[in-house]
């Protein structure tokens, strides 16, 4: 391990503001919104101490807030933002704007129920729903995870000049305290130099940015964004690594747990993976060979990865805290997807658990598995709780 560390007890959210301190962005636009405020006030505070020396802007909407981030971006500025549910919702149209114009963002969304009927419940749709904008998505299990997955997104943001969300859940890691070790910032100046954009507004360089294209230039943008997207899962492979040399945790676009003489594997992403790993432990205990593959990068999916990890597993339980309606867990369609075509790939069940907060115990878990190991899976959604 380099450089000097401290180890404080904090929630995911504060955390957070940690991890965009040590960053040093030099603009942060933020609206205030539950579960997600917490973010806010402590870079506030931090700010107000001078341990941030950004210029913090708290627009009218969170609409408001992205378009300013990308304003600040396409300058050559280092940008953080942060919301969650119906904020994010209100964001979407400038997210398309956002990795079109390939200002390189990086934002944390605390998952949160989206309205109607209105709750402040941890559930992953509202970024699920923001699949298609063409930003990079990273979901993340703890407060440590979440520091740590800031600090790496803005080195994976500036390199692929795709803007970045992570999220994290709604109170079982926005509001949770855990120890979280706190790197120095010698270590993560070592690790994320100071941001020089090549795609910025200057007189020297002669750019513009939203002007109307022509068919064939807009298409050429979406070309220009997919090889750039072909480019991140080793991005995120390579900070992970680069990460683990300097704080001893690495990371990676999945993570494997007790996966190696797996007959039954659950598949999860977010907070749900501390859960799942304690019941793999009980069933462990009891004899039961499953084990956890935990999905941390979700866009771009890491279908080769999927593939490979999942090739002669006999059974597959994809365990999702969303629900698209017509079609039933985000995660679970997109690993058919993934799956389509592959020899030896397992009986992929799609169970919908833990929707809006719902609490999905280990012991639940435990039952999943008796229950559905043994069946041949069915095509539409199949409720748990």
């Amino acid at each position: 391990m380099h450089g000097n560390a401290n180890g404080l007890l904090l929630s995911g959210n504060h955390a957070v503001a940690h991890g965009v301190r040590l960053a040093r962005p030099d603009v942060i636009p933020v609206y205030p919104i539950t579960p997600q405020t917490p973010i806010l006030e402590k870079i506030t505070e931090l700010q107000a101490e001078g341990q941030i020396a950004a210029e913090l802007l708290t627009p009218e909407s969170e609409h408001s807030a992205m378009s300013a981030c990308i304003s600040a971006s396409l300058t050559g500025a280092r940008v953080f933002t942060a919301t969650s549910s119906q904020g994010l919702l209100l964001m979407h149209e400038l997210l398309h704007y956002a990795s079109g114009a390939r200002a390189s963002i990086v934002m944390c969304n605390v998952n949160r129920t989206p309205a109607a009927p209105w709750g402040f419940w941890p559930d992953q749709l509202d970024s699920l729903a923001q699949r298609d904008t063409g930003w990079i998505q990273l979901y993340s299990e703890t407060p440590q995870e979440s520091l740590d997955s800031v600090i790496q997104a803005f080195r994976v943001a500036e390199t692929a000049r795709i803007p970045v969300m992570i999220s994290h859940d709604a109170f079982y890691v926005s509001h949770a305290v855990e120890p979280v070790d706190v790197p120095s910032q010698s270590l993560v100046d070592e690790f994320l130099p100071a941001f020089r954009s090549d795609i910025r507004l200057d007189t020297e360089i002669g750019r513009s940015f939203g002007a109307p294209n022509d068919q064939a230039n807009w298409n050429r943008s979406r070309r220009e964004l997919d090889a750039s997207m072909q480019t991140v899962n080793d991005l995120v492979i390579d900070a992970g690594r680069d990460w683990g040399a300097l704080t001893g945790r690495s990371y990676g676009p999945l993570e494997f747990y007790r996966t190696e003489d797996a007959e039954v594997v659950i598949v999860t992403m977010g907070s749900m993976c501390g859960t799942v790993r304690d019941a793999v432990d009980e069933m462990r205990d009891k004899g039961v060979a499953v084990g956890m593959l935990k999905v941390r990068l979700f866009r771009p999916l890491p279908v080769a990865a999927l593939r490979e990890a999942l090739a002669g597993v006999p059974c597959a339980l994809v365990l999702d805290r969303n629900y698209s309606p017509g079609t039933g867990g985000v995660l679970h369609q997109e690993l058919k997807s993934a799956l389509y075509g592959l020899a030896g790939a397992p009986r992929l069940h799609g169970l919908l658990t833990g929707v809006g907060g719902v609490n999905v115990a280990p012991g639940r878990i435990e039952q999943l598995v008796s229950e559905f190991s043994g069946k041949e899976p069915v095509v539409g959604p199949v409720w748990v709780e």
